[in-house]
């Protein structure tokens, strides 16, 4: 992978890791139109990683509110420890998935364009839900809809399937604030991503044989330059996106998502 294509790559992950169009899905179509086969691990946790970044760097200063909050004990829980409590809540299913069948689920469904495509004409039938339901809107995100919408994030580990889309529309469609839904789904997604970089880390520096063996017996070495590339630009449009996708949600208008999302999912299926 060249520098160019590190750039193409990242600018796709940060857009896409916020707005609800599947960052999974656009990064294999985006490889399969460049002809790169294999973006390699090593790429793939430095652009999620540098997601996580633009998060903490858009949403400081709720993140600041949440750990300030955190160890202050008044006699019973404040609304930080509370929302932290949701956020732990709904690691719960994407902690069983990840654990038990992530690597089950990429070696069946890695690299194939039709899983992508059907997915995000999934993600599109989802956002267009909420378009035409909007049930009554309540303040506060409970324990049991930060649950419901932990088992939407676990559900888009399938590539196509919007880990963005997939939450913010389940929490809507549960009658959540359009303006705390998308911060609760932006900061949710922050311990899995690097939790997953963590697991990850194993493949590079130890592989196992069987992970040699899936990818064409060799572990795929990306250019320095290529690596600080893809995460500068993953960083920056992910910042933007995370600002856009936060006022597009209060707005309410992910209906042009939808479009877009069908319209990409028929394409990905004609590529394959």
């Amino acid at each position: 992978m060249n520098w160019i294509e590190a750039l193409i790559l990242g600018i796709v992950q940060g857009l896409t890791e916020y707005l609800p169009v599947s960052s999974s899905g656009h990064l294999q179509i985006g490889q399969a139109i460049l002809g790169v086969e294999d973006g390699g691990l090593t790429f793939d946790i430095v652009v999620h990683v540098a997601t996580v970044c633009a998060t903490l760097v858009v949403l400081w200063k709720e993140v600041a509110w949440l750990l300030a909050g955190l160890f202050r004990w008044d006699g019973k829980m404040n609304d930080e420890q509370k929302y932290i409590l949701n956020i732990i809540i709904s690691m719960i299913p994407i902690g069983i998935v990840g654990l038990c069948f992530k690597d089950y689920i990429d070696a069946i469904f890695e690299g194939s364009l039709v899983v992508v495509g059907c997915c995000l004409l999934v993600t599109a039938a989802l956002l267009s839900l909420t378009h035409f339901y909007q049930p009554k809107e309540k303040e506060n995100i409970s324990r049991w809809d930060a649950f419901i919408i932990g088992i939407a994030q676990a559900c888009a580990v399938l590539p196509g399937l919007s880990r963005s889309g997939s939450t913010i529309a389940t929490g809507l469609l549960l009658g959540n604030s359009k303006k705390n839904l998308a911060q609760f789904s932006f900061i949710m997604v922050i311990p899995p991503i690097l939790g997953e970089a963590l697991l990850d880390f194993k493949h590079i520096f130890a592989p196992s044989a069987e992970y040699i063996a899936e990818h064409g017996g060799e572990i795929t070495q990306i250019p320095t330059l290529s690596l600080v590339v893809g995460f500068i630009a993953a960083f920056i449009s992910g910042c933007f996106a995370c600002k856009w996708m936060i006022s597009m949600v209060k707005k309410c208008k992910l209906i042009y998502f939808a479009i877009y999302c069908a319209i990409v999912g028929i394409l990905a299926i004609c590529l394959a």
